[in-house]
């Protein structure tokens, strides 16, 4: 075997996994059931960046390997290293879209069993058994913590920590209100926020087709453009020597970057503009502080 048929090998095996890799992070994966916890794991995220390095540095370097192109190189390593901030639009979106659904489904749910007089406590771990689940887990820790007796607002706030939605931080603040106060009127406070929820996701969702097609012909470009770099490399290699010179990677690095530039702003005009978060998270010494406080309210009430 020749060094030039080894060379076309390693070339067809690298586009070969580029393409694979574009095409699973434009469609995205499934996410699994996290296992609940009172302690979130945070190293499965910091795992998966490691993954994601690990792989970028894997192809930048057969890349330097194949072409002795280090703008190539790198340019496909942080594609590959970064492909969730290119092409991880979609699936951002559609999370988005069912932890909504979930959320407007669990919050008439929580209005339906507070209408037989049954209290927040005893309401929301009923409600959280049928519960979706693109916001199941975070409802598990919930009622878990409710069961180690904490208090019943600093839980809540807990919750929304856990969801991180400013959808999510309507409904837990009229609760976190509720359980203060114990004022009446929950009932139709939920209703409208369930009412307010199903409206807003039909604005997504009625957006989201409409960028359907737009998202299409991004990728169908995007794809194009791969496809016809990776075949010039491959066999025409004549055409490709310009760029072998220090001139051609200065220009192949500017071209590139006007690539990515461009990538990233359809990636930003497709992105849906929320709101804000205004229920911040506290710390724990903060969130201590609170719990402290609610035993105190509830000890002298």
């Amino acid at each position: 075997m020749t060094d030039r048929t080894l060379g076309a090998l390693l070339c067809g095996a690298l586009v070969g996994g580029a393409v694979m890799l574009l095409i699973v992070a434009i469609r995205g994966t499934q996410p699994k059931d996290e296992t609940p916890s009172l302690f979130r794991n945070r190293s499965i995220e910091g795992r998966k960046n490691m993954v994601r390095m690990g792989a970028g540095v894997a192809i930048g370097l057969l890349v330097l390997v194949v072409t002795r192109w280090l703008v190539l190189a790198v340019a496909l390593g942080l594609l590959a290293a970064m492909a969730d901030r290119f092409f991880g639009g979609t699936g951002e979106e559609r999370r988005a879209i069912d932890r909504l659904d979930a959320l407007a489904t669990w919050t008439e749910a929580l209005r339906d069993t507070i209408a037989g007089a049954v209290g927040l406590e005893q309401a929301i771990p009923a409600t959280a058994v049928n519960a979706a689940p693109a916001i199941k887990p975070s409802l598990n820790l919930l009622v878990d913590r409710l069961r180690i007796r904490e208090p019943l607002p600093s839980a809540l706030m807990r919750f929304a920590d856990d969801l991180d939605d400013p959808s999510a931080d309507l409904i837990v603040a009229a609760l976190v209100l509720n359980a203060r106060l114990r004022g009446p009127g929950l009932r139709e406070v939920l209703s409208a926020l369930a009412d307010s929820a199903r409206e807003e996701l039909d604005v997504r969702r009625k957006v989201a087709a409409e960028r359907r097609s737009t998202r299409r012909s991004v990728q169908v470009v995007v794809a194009i453009t791969l496809l016809m770099a990776a075949g010039l490399v491959l066999f025409n290699s004549a055409y490709m020597a310009p760029y072998t010179s220090f001139v051609g990677q200065v220009v192949l690095a500017v071209v590139i970057g006007l690539y990515a530039v461009g990538l990233l702003w359809l990636r930003r005009l497709a992105k849906i503009e929320v709101p804000d978060r205004f229920l911040i998270g506290m710390t724990d010494d903060q969130r201590h502080n609170r719990s402290g406080d609610d035993r105190m309210e509830v000890v002298s009430g």
